[in-house]
């Protein structure tokens, strides 16, 4: 139910009092996010990852609408869902981009072979890229008015630090969750394949650059309506999984691993945003 209530804003205008509600939303959907993972860490339940990635989803929509507008979150959760659900269907059907690999029923109802929660994990996971990368480079949140070469280096990162999630997302989900089985294997990541991480890499960038190109001419949200706490929850989002996979990540290697790989971005994002300082930006 979540998803479909946060995804109803894309149609709706965005009055005052809504531009209002949605940092608080986003708060409340953020601390669901980590109630969840907290959860999960107790017990691995269908119920407990499909709630956490549905939670996930809808507080990084919210967070979107705000500092996006509603036009380009709209289009960035088509792009990010389309992209996501294709690449996952050819790679569980047909063994495109991330090696063979097939779905079991742990995370929930299938659209095709594919688990629905994956799709809106794609966007969510992505948008955290797209803030974080900004954050690092650019100093701010967004990216309006980048040029070609600025688009391609900044989904570059953005793809890099999606993928330095899975670094310890892949083998814990697949011999914790045992949400997938790896039919192919080459032993090259903890006896999975390394071809994976070319698959996230790819189908990453794709979305990220095919989202910014969609978007250039896209006027910015009002900058006084974007508050310094807006452009951090992202981060605070993916620091939490990388807290998580520090405690309780599979093989136990993954965890000083995770700590570093996804460590050093939020510090540099954190540092990014330290620094950012836009004229009429709320505190």
């Amino acid at each position: 139910m979540i998803a479909p209530l946060a995804t109803c804003l894309f149609v709706v205008p965005l009055a005052d009092g809504a531009v209002t509600l949605l940092p608080r939303l986003t708060l409340v959907l953020c601390a669901g996010v980590f109630g969840a993972l907290l959860l999960r860490g107790r017990g691995e339940t269908t119920t407990a990852l499909v709630l956490c990635s549905v939670l996930t989803f809808a507080c990084m929509v919210s967070s979107a609408l705000h500092l996006l507008g509603r036009r380009a979150t709209g289009v960035f959760v088509a792009v990010a869902v389309t992209i996501g659900w294709f690449a996952e269907q050819m790679g569980d059907t047909r063994g495109w981009f991330f090696g063979r690999y097939h779905y079991t029923d742990v995370l929930g109802p299938k659209i095709g072979a594919v688990p629905f929660v994956i799709p809106l994990m794609w966007f969510a996971l992505a948008y955290i890229g797209y803030v974080m990368a900004n954050l690092i480079v650019r100093k701010a949140p967004t990216d309006e008015d980048s040029t070609a070469g600025e688009i391609f280096m900044q989904s570059l990162l953005g793809a890099a630090l999606i993928t330095a999630y899975d670094l310890g997302a892949d083998p814990y989900m697949v011999y914790v969750v045992k949400a997938w089985i790896m039919v192919e294997k080459d032993g090259g990541w903890f006896g999975e394949t390394v071809q994976g991480f070319v698959g996230w890499m790819t189908v990453a960038m794709a979305i990220l650059l095919l989202f910014r190109a969609m978007v250039r001419r896209v006027a910015p949200v009002p900058v006084t309506r974007v508050t310094r706490r807006d452009a951090m929850l992202p981060v605070l989002t993916y620091a939490g999984f990388m807290l998580f996979q520090v405690m309780l990540g599979h093989p136990i290697e993954t965890r000083s691993i995770a700590a570093f790989a996804m460590g050093i971005p939020v510090l540099a994002a954190v540092a990014g945003w330290r620094q950012w300082r836009v004229a009429g930006a709320a505190t």
